[in-house]
Formats: structure tokens, sequence, C-alpha cells
């Protein structure tokens, strides 16, 4: 390869601090970088991981919360050459020791309270906040001036989030996420002068790649937040600090459902970006009746594309506000049917996809990567709906859809039929093991007031056919969901199976 391409994740911050050097990139709590000093601390940052004994192509877990460090600490890698393995914070036990280990991390970046959790024997470098952190060894750190890495080298382990079985690592190379970066800046109209604010776990794909790195490749100003507080939030959009946001439908329905939502002057925020699980229409309907000159964009995806794959813009919402749009700049995707031949237009069948951006595989997965990259394209395990106009609507989960006595049932639609009834606040459809059924279509449902369970079965069969609506609701307090926001469906039909 010719060198001096610079298409890496780290050109993409070295070529802001170039254009706007005294611009501020990041905000975090207390401190504020410019464009200039954060490249500079990348820099010193690579030197200082490979001073611990690494060599490029080791992986790296990272295993904090949101925080400048932990952006630097990703930067960093990707600088030096080494593969990033970004690790649910919530993680503990088995699982935290199997995502470690099935990457083969040599070294975890983690923070002072998580540290304690990590299996025995794996060696840290804490990010910040102590002695010795990251952030305390860049002061006497040389810059790196090593080996610029390849675009085609591996960057980032992005592991899928494990709702129906055990988390695979893609393989992301800057290539991939650059060309990402690039879908994400056309298709989300992300620019200089916006002021986002990033408030979803940055070792999630979407917070990180759709926004964060794209929003640093134009030079916004960027503030990161350790969690999506409304307070917090609703505080930097009326001061004016803060006009575009990214949320998962379960944190967009939390803030609709706030006391205050309906007398906050919330009219600074620009653009509303939501994604990494399917909105309730009903949802979407009531966010766009409170604020009605908010632009909603629909980003849809999924970790092996780096996620993004279709956006829905916001003059396309109205008549399609359940379709998750078209595919974005570098993605080709079709609707197949089991032998992976195109179904007509309006008929399901899944979504698959061809795209630079696509992953290389599954590390240390070679059956799993032929499965899902057979025929030629990547299987995503999402069934979908294409209309003659080119956009696409995600029905459900391949693994989601119930089988209840041998007719295919969306729990997508019953969750939607759902959550038009004003008691619901969130609501989770699941089939279960059922000897007459096969699966009988179950309703895990929180309430937000009064509401039996045979109110919501006649509710929901006033809205769809007898058959779709659920044999069964559950009340809970919460659902379980990872920090991205999806619900772990597979959590709930192991909790419900037997009862």
């Amino acid at each position: 390869m010719t060198p001096g391409h610079g298409s890496t994740v780290d050109g993409v911050l070295r070529r802001s601090a170039r254009r706007t050097p005294a611009r501020v990139a990041v905000e975090y709590r207390d401190r504020t970088w410019t464009y200039e000093e954060f490249d500079a601390a990348v820099s010193r940052a690579a030197s200082v991981l490979l001073d611990q004994g690494l060599a490029p192509g080791d992986r790296v877990g990272a295993y904090g919360h949101n925080s400048d460090a932990y952006l630097l600490g990703f930067l960093a890698c990707a600088r030096a050459g080494l593969v990033h393995v970004p690790v649910n914070q919530n993680l503990t036990g088995d699982d935290l020791a199997y995502l470690v280990g099935q990457s083969g991390s040599t070294l975890v970046l983690t923070d002072p309270d998580l540290a304690d959790r990590l299996p025995d024997g794996v060696r840290t470098l804490t990010l910040r906040d102590a002695e010795g952190s990251l952030l305390d060894l860049l002061a006497s750190a040389p810059a790196h001036d090593g080996p610029e890495p390849r675009s085609e080298d591996l960057v980032q382990l992005l592991y899928t989030s494990g709702t129906t079985d055990l988390p695979k690592g893609a393989m992301m190379t800057h290539r991939a996420l650059v060309h990402e970066y690039l879908s994400a800046i056309t298709a989300l109209d992300l620019g200089a002068g916006d002021r986002p604010a990033h408030s979803l776990p940055l070792y999630h794909s979407a917070q990180m790649h759709v926004f964060l790195l794209p929003y640093l490749a134009v030079g916004a100003r960027n503030i990161i937040l350790d969690a999506p507080d409304g307070d917090r939030l609703f505080d930097l959009i009326e001061a004016g600090r803060v006009d575009s946001l990214f949320a998962p439908p379960t944190v967009w329905i939390g803030l609709a459902n706030r006391p205050d939502f309906g007398t906050r002057d919330l009219g600074g925020l620009r653009k509303a970006y939501y994604g990494a699980s399917i909105m309730p229409v009903p949802v979407l309907e009531r966010l766009r009746e409170r604020l009605p000159e908010l632009a909603f964009y629909n980003c849809f995806g999924q970790s092996e594309i780096g996620p993004l794959a279709t956006v829905l813009a916001p003059d396309e919402h109205d008549g399609r506000m359940d379709s998750c749009g078209r595919p974005v700049l570098f993605v080709d995707a079709r609707v197949v049917d089991e032998d992976g031949k195109d179904v007509p237009d309006g008929t399901s069948g899944e979504i698959v996809y061809r795209s630079p951006q696509l992953c290389e595989g599954y590390w240390d997965k070679p059956e799993e990567t032929a499965e899902a990259f057979r025929h030629g394209w990547f299987h995503s395990g999402d069934l979908a709906v294409k209309d003659a106009q080119g956009y696409f609507t995600i029905v459900d989960r391949v693994k989601d859809v119930i089988n209840s006595g041998g007719v295919l049932v969306a729990s997508r639609q019953v969750e939607d039929a759902l959550y038009t009834h004003p008691a619901v606040a969130e609501v989770a459809v699941v089939g279960l093991p059922d000897e007459r059924w096969i699966e009988a279509v179950t309703a895990v449902v929180v309430r937000r007031g009064e509401v039996t369970e045979a109110e919501l079965i006649d509710h929901a069969r006033e809205k769809l056919a007898h058959f779709k609506a659920p044999k069964r609701v559950v009340f809970v307090d919460t659902l379980p969901r990872n920090a991205s926001g999806k619900i772990l469906k597979r959590e709930l039909r192991d909790r419900f199976a037997g009862s």
C-alpha cells in the first residue's frame, strides 16, 4: 500500500486539529480541550500505551464510564495501531470475563471504581482520577512518532449487544469506520455549528461512531455527559449550549414522561436523533406534537456496519413514521428470502447489506462469519419490508418473531398497538412456550396508570386481529435493557418461560 492516504480513525481528529486548532473540541465536566490540545494528547497517550509493552495489533479492552479520557483512550489506540475493545461498563462476572478473554485483550483501560470487577490476572491502566492514570501520564510522555496504521488495519472489535445470544466481536477496520463517518455526516446533516451533547455510553457504537467521531470530523464543539440525565440535558438546552441530541427510544420515552417535559423551554433543541431500537410510533407522535419545530431523524443499523445503515430524514417522516428510511451513502441494501433471492416490494424478508462500512467478520468465529456473509451479502437478522420508493420498514428481529398457532406475529406491531393506551409507559412483547399455541403472544408492561390485564388485551383486540393480540399480560416495574437502550427480550423470555 502507498503510504499517506490517511484513511484512519485518528486521522479524522488530526485533520480537524490542523484546520481549526483553536476551536473547542471536547468538554467534559470542568475540562475543556481545543482540537490542537486534544490531538496532541492523543499522540502522547499513544506513546503511553506502547510503553506498556503493547505492539500494533494487540487488543486493548476499554471498561470505563463516559469521559474525555475514554475518548482519548480510543483515539490513542487507533494512532498506535492497537485494536480497541469497548466493553459495557455494567457487565460483571462471567459476562465481563467472556469479552475480555474472547477478545484476547492484554491490557484493559478502566476507571478506579470498576477495576476490582475485572478477572484476576488482567493487566489494567486507569484512565483518570488516579496517580499513574492515562491522563496523569500525559504530561511526561513524548508524542508518538511511530508508523501510521494502514486503512485496512483493524481498529476496533465491536461486540454485538447479545440481546439474543452470546456477543460476537465485529472486526472493524479504519477504512470501514471512516466510510461510516462520512455516511453519518451526509445523512444526518452534521455540521461544525451544531452543539451536540453525547450522553449515551461511549462503549456503544451509535454514540461513538454515528455522532461523536463524525462531529469531531466536521469540527463541532462536543459536550460529553456521564449519562442521559434529564435535568442536566434540559438545563443545557435551555442555556443554549446544546441543540443536537441522540437517544434511544427508551430515553426519549423517559424524557417525554417527565413532569416538566411540557413546561421547560426546549425550543433551542434543533435536531433529535433516535435509534438503537425501534421507536414506537405513538411515542414519536407525542414528541412531534410537543416540539413541532424539532427535526427528527431515525437512525437504523447494527454494530457490524459501523453501525449506521439507513436514515429517515425529518422531511420524510410524514406518512411513514414507522419506516427506518433509505440506505446511507455507502450502504447497499436488499430484502431477501431464505435462499438469498429478492422478494417483491411490500413483502417481508431479511434485510442484507453490502458496504465498505461492513466488518471483516467476527473475531475468532469463522463459522458465524461464514453464516452471516452467505450468498455474498451480510445477513442482518432483521425482518424488513421495502416499498417502491426504496424506503425500508423493520418488521422485527428474525429471532423475535412469534410463532403463534403456526401464524407468525411481529412483536413490534403488537407493541405499537399497546403504546396507544394511556396507561402503558413501556412494553415489550415476546413469545413464551405454550402447548396449544406453540408460542403465546405475551406483553410485558410497565404501567403509568391503573389498568388491568383484561383491559389491555381488549384494547389490543380493537387495534389488531385477535390472533395477534396478547394471550397474556405481565406487569413489571422496569424492563431489562442494555446501556444503549435495547430491551433484552432474551431475559424476559427466560424469566417468564416457566411462569
